[in-house]
C-alpha cells in the first residue's frame, strides 16, 4: 500500500490545519468530482487523502492527484495508516449492507461516514457537494478533535463477551457500534426501554426484528434480575452507561437519581465481582467533581461504590465526561432545533462555561479506560480549556452563515444545582499521567469504611420510601464536598441579546 504511516494511533498524523482527513470510497467520476470540489473548497472542512476502489484496473493509480490505496475490504488498514477522520462513499449504488459495514469499520478507527444520496434522492433534494458538509468540530470545541482509542485497546473487547448497559442511549449506542467492529465473542445490549433497543438494533444491523439473544430488557434497580443475567451470560467486560442524567429532573426527583445511579451501580458491581467479570467501566460525569447537584452527588457515590470494589480479580474504573456534542438532549441538539424553528436561543448565563467533547472522543476514552483499568481509577480526557456557551453559539451560527439579526439569545438563569463553571477534578484530587498522553487519572482518597456503608444503607432506606429531603441530607453526609447550588435570578435581568451584538 502506498503512502503508509508507521504505528498509526491517536493523532499519528498531524491533522491539516484546514480540515479533517477524508478517504473517498469510489474513484469513478463521482469520487473524482468530490475530490476536486473538496480541494477547491476548504470551507467544507474535508481534506481528501486518497481513494478506495475495488476495480483492479485502478489499483495503484492516481486520480485528481490522490492515490488509490486499496479496495473497500482494506478500509480498516487504510483508515489507520492514513489517520482518516471522515469516509465519503462516492458510489451511489453501493448496497445498504456495505454502507453499514463501512460505518462499523469507520467507527473502529474513530472516523465518521458520509455518502452520496441515490440518484432519485439527488433529484428530489437537488443534492450537491454541500450535502457532505459537516460542522467543523474544532471551531465549536476551540481545539482539535482527538483520536483517543489506540489499536492495542481493541484487545479489551476482541473475542470477549461484552455487556453494555444503557445500550440505547447516546453513549451506549456508540459504544455498541464501535465494540461490534472490534470482533467481540458476544455483545449484549441491555436497556430498560424497548424502543431504545428497537432503534439500536435497526441502526447497527439494518433490521429490527427484536428476536435476537443479544437484546436484553432489564432494570438495573432489580438486583435479582441483574444477578440472573450475569450468571447466565457470564460477561467478561461490562460498560455501565445506564443512568438518569438530566440535572433539573433529578433536582426535583432525587430519589429516582439514587435508585438508578447509586443502587443500580451497586447491583452491577456486586454481580460483576460475584461472577468474576474481567473489567467493569462506569460512565461518570464531570459534575461528580465537587458536586453541586443531585446528579453530580449520585454519580460521585457511584464512583465511590465502584472504587470500593477494587482489589479483587475484577478491574474497575470510572470515566468522567464533559458535555457530549450531538448526544440526545444535549445543548447542540437543542440549539439546532431552536435555530431551525426560528426560536430564541436559550442560554443560562452569559459567562457559563462547559467542557465539550464529541461522542467519538467519549467512547474512545471509555475503551481506553477499559485497557488501563487496574484498581478503581477515575479517567478524564485532557479536553483543553472549557468553552463559553455563548462562544459555542457564535461559532455554530457562523458555520450556518447566520448573523446577529437572524436570532436572539435569551438568558434563563442558572437552575438549582447548576454550576457557572464545571471542573474535571475535585480540589482534593490529584491528577496523574497515564500511558496515554491525552488521558489523566485520579483515585479517590475518601474512606469507604464501616460508617460509609452504614450511611449508604440509610440513604437507600429513605430512598425506598421516597423521602426527597432525607435523601438530600444523606447525600450531604456521604459526600462532604456536596454543596447544593441554588441557581440565580438572571431570567429577567439578562433577557436582552448578548452585549457585544452577537
Amino acid at each position: 500500500m502506498t503512502h503508509a504511516i508507521n504505528e498509526p494511533i491517536y493523532d499519528a498524523t498531524p491533522r491539516p490545519a484546514d480540515g479533517l482527513r477524508c478517504l473517498i470510497v469510489g474513484a469513478g467520476e463521482a469520487g473524482q468530482t468530490i475530490a476536486r470540489d473538496l480541494g477547491r473548497t476548504p470551507s467544507f472542512g474535508l481534506v481528501p487523502v486518497g481513494f478506495l476502489d475495488d476495480d483492479p484496473a485502478k489499483r495503484d493509480a492516481t486520480f485528481s492527484g490522490l492515490p488509490v490505496v486499496g479496495g473497500t475490504d482494506e478500509f480498516v488498514h487504510a483508515g489507520e495508516e492514513l489517520a482518516v477522520d471522515v469516509v465519503v462513499v462516492a458510489i451511489p449504488s453501493l448496497p445498504a449492507r456495505e454502507i453499514r459495514r463501512l460505518g462499523a469499520e469507520a467507527a473502529a478507527v474513530g472516523a465518521s461516514v458520509r455518502y452520496l444520496p441515490s440518484f432519485v434522492a439527488a433529484i428530489e433534494r437537488d443534492a450537491r457537494i454541500s450535502d457532505l458538509r459537516r460542522l467543523r468540530v474544532d471551531r465549536l470545541l476551540g481545539r482539535d478533535e482527538m483520536r483517543v482509542v489506540r489499536t492495542a485497546s481493541r484487545a479489551v473487547v476482541a473475542g470477549k463477551r461484552v455487556l453494555v448497559t444503557g445500550a440505547g442511549g447516546s453513549i451506549g449506542s456508540e459504544l455498541c457500534r464501535q465494540i461490534r467492529a472490534f470482533g467481540p465473542a458476544a455483545l449484549y445490549l441491555l436497556d430498560h426501554d424497548e424502543s431504545n433497543l428497537h432503534r439500536l438494533q435497526l441502526q447497527i444491523s439494518g433490521e429490527a426484528l427484536l428476536d435476537s439473544d443479544e437484546l436484553i430488557i432489564a432494570d438495573i434497580r432489580d438486583r435479582n434480575r441483574i444477578f440472573q443475567l450475569f450468571r447466565d451470560l457470564r460477561p467478561e467486560v461490562v460498560f455501565h452507561a445506564a443512568a438518569h442524567k438530566h440535572l433539573p429532573l433529578l433536582e426535583r426527583h432525587p430519589c429516582e437519581g439514587v435508585k438508578s445511579n447509586v443502587l443500580g451501580t451497586m447491583h452491577l458491581a456486586e454481580a460483576a465481582v460475584a461472577t468474576r467479570v474481567e473489567r467493569f467501566i462506569l460512565i461518570s460525569t464531570d459534575k461528580a467533581a465537587d458536586p453541586t447537584s443531585v446528579l453530580g452527588a449520585t454519580k460521585r457515590l457511584a464512583e465511590l461504590v465502584v472504587g470500593s470494589q477494587a482489589g479483587g480479580p475484577t478491574r474497575f474504573a470510572s470515566v468522567r465526561f464533559g458535555n457530549v456534542l450531538g448526544s440526545r438532549g444535549s445543548f447542540l441538539t437543542v440549539l439546532a432545533e431552536q435555530v431551525e424553528n426560528g426560536e430564541p436561543i436559550t442560554v443560562t448565563h452569559p459567562e457559563v462555561t462547559r467542557f465539550f467533547m464529541t461522542v467519538e472522543e467519549a467512547v474512545g476514552l471509555v475503551i481506553e479506560a477499559g485497557g488501563m483499568a487496574e484498581s478503581g481509577e477515575i479517567f478524564v480526557l485532557d479536553m483543553g480549556k472549557p468553552v463559553r456557551i455563548v462562544d459555542l453559539v457564535r461559532n455554530y451560527a457562523a458555520q450556518l452563515n447566520l448573523d446577529e439579526s437572524d436570532f436572539t439569545i435569551r438568558y434563563t438563569g442558572l437552575r438549582p444545582g447548576e454550576k457557572l463553571h464545571e471542573a474535571l477534578f475535585s480540589v482534593n484530587e490529584e491528577r496523574t499521567p497515564t500511558t496515554h498522553p491525552k488521558v489523566w487519572a485520579t483515585s479517590t482518597d475518601q474512606h469507604t469504611g464501616e460508617s460509609f456503608w452504614r450511611l449508604l444503607e440509610e440513604l437507600l432506606a429513605v430512598t425506598a420510601t421516597n423521602q426527597p429531603d432525607q435523601v438530600r441530607l444523606y447525600l450531604s453526609k456521604l459526600i462532604p464536598e456536596f454543596a447544593p447550588a441554588q441557581g440565580d435570578d438572571l431570567v429577567d435581568a439578562l433577557a436582552a441579546p448578548y452585549p457585544d451584538g452577537f
